[in-house]
């Protein structure tokens, strides 16, 4: 079940003006892997730190420090979460946090959405019971992909 979403946005030239002004800012909000990026990317990883913020509703439980976005062997990014900010987002019963972001134009944006919670039945499954048995690692009865196959999970979900 969704049970947050965030998104937002970010102008680059701003960022990389702070960035600037505050260069220790970097190493404060992003993983020495992440801090060899492109500002622009970096704006982007910033955008979905926020969006992060959002989607739980807030900074309450949540280091910067302990969020880092990492990619896929396909590219598709998705977040490692490590230490308190790991804990708060189980303790909230999230499961699998989604992650889109791009950047053009100037700006980068991200968008998350997390998921906590029984997933509701899939047409031709009898009842909820029946979806509260499956787990995010359970193959769907149509196909060999596991049912969380549209994001990854959280690292604490792991």
């Amino acid at each position: 079940m969704i049970v947050g979403i965030g998104v937002d946005l970010v102008d680059i030239e701003r960022f990389e003006r702070t960035v600037e002004r505050t260069p220790r800012l970097l190493e404060r909000m992003f993983s020495p892997t992440e801090r060899a990026l492109s500002l622009r990317s970096l704006a982007a990883r910033y955008a979905a730190r926020e969006a992060l913020i959002k989607a739980l509703g807030g900074s309450d439980g949540l280091r910067f420090n302990e969020v880092e976005i990492t990619p896929e062997a396909s590219g598709r990014p998705w977040f490692t979460l490590t230490g308190s900010t790991a804990a708060f987002v189980a303790e909230r019963g999230i499961t699998t946090l989604h992650l889109s972001m791009s950047h053009d134009a100037g700006f980068a944006i991200a968008y998350v959405v997390a998921e906590a919670g029984t997933e509701l039945p899939r047409s031709g499954e009898p009842d909820a019971a029946a979806a509260a048995t499956r787990t995010s690692s359970t193959p769907r009865p149509d196909t060999e992909a596991p049912a969380v196959a549209s994001g990854a999970p959280t690292e604490a979900a792991r």
